[in-house]
């Protein structure tokens, strides 16, 4: 903020630039809509500002001096900087645009790979798919919509149930050189990997075991990032079916056993009540839905 408070008079800077570019204070004022008198008194207030001669003055004739010609060229470049990034503003703004927003497991593994899709039916527009862990700001951030895995409740935000979930544990099957286990009681003997808020008890209670929930080893924070750690072969997961569903297809994981337990929160759909004003938004959740009741 201090480094703004030095700066000269904006308003002077553009006068002194027209009229350095000019060579004329008359052609100048036409062009920034001031009187000749008033470019001559700002830039002479611009000289004393910076205690330096930007112009050498023979009656109404004037010349820039070298400290003015080389003022005047970072002052061109700085103002076409701006006019530059104002410019692409109001690009953006006549361009059609949508800000997504979703956690990074769902983002990576089930929104993204079905995006293209939805690209294909509006390529004018411009897609922005933001993801993170923490909630979002929809007014602060400008985003459109978001989907997010919970219980429902986001104050000022219309909520929509999208799906559920379930769980079920997954692994390479080229762990422990594809000697996998054959009974839900060989996981008490297996190194199991956890995801932060996705625990492994209420699994082992719907199996039939006491096991307690482990408390070793790495505890990953997001369920993609566990996946690919399953998928790396480096334990055996309890993988969420929207997220591990893909390397299941694909053999890169192999499910174990066929006990599931439902996930306690579902996805939502969460959007501004204007939202839907705009055409993008409610493209993208009609998309949506019908990719979910496939």
């Amino acid at each position: 903020m201090s480094e703004f408070r030095r700066l000269p008079n904006l308003a002077a800077l553009r006068a002194f630039e027209a009229a350095a570019r000019h060579q004329n204070f008359s052609r100048a004022a036409d062009e920034v809509h001031l009187t000749h008198g008033a470019i001559s008194h700002q830039v002479r207030a611009l000289e004393e500002e910076l205690g330096v001669a930007l112009f050498i003055r023979h009656g109404k004739r004037i010349a820039i001096t070298p400290d003015g010609e080389q003022f005047a060229n970072t002052i061109r470049t700085a103002l076409g900087e701006i006019a530059k990034a104002a410019e692409l503003l109001k690009v953006r703004q006549q361009q059609p645009r949508l800000a997504i927003t979703a956690l990074p497991s769902f983002a990576a593994r089930w929104l993204s790979p079905r995006l293209g899709r939805f690209i294909e039916h509006y390529p004018d527009l411009e897609v922005s798919l933001q993801s993170s862990n923490q909630l979002a700001d929809f007014n602060r951030e400008s985003i459109d919509i978001g989907i997010r895995f919970g219980l429902g409740n986001y104050p000022g935000l219309v909520s929509e149930l999208l799906m559920g979930d379930y769980y079920y544990p997954v692994v390479s099957p080229h762990y422990h050189g594809g000697q996998l286990p054959q009974t839900p009681a060989e996981l008490a003997t297996s190194h199991l990997l956890r995801c932060d808020e996705e625990p492994w008890e209420p699994w082992f209670r719907a199996a039939g075991l006491d096991n307690e929930e482990p408390t070793s080893g790495l505890v990953f924070q997001d369920a993609s990032i566990l996946s690919r750690a399953a998928v790396d072969g480096q334990g055996i997961a309890l993988g969420r079916h929207a997220i591990v569903r893909s390397d299941i297809e694909n053999g890169s994981l192999v499910r174990l056993f066929d006990i599931s337990i439902p996930s306690p929160v579902s996805y939502h759909l969460v959007y501004a009540a204007h939202a839907m004003e705009k055409p993008q938004v409610k493209a993208f959740r009609a998309w949506l839905l019908e990719e979910i009741g496939k």
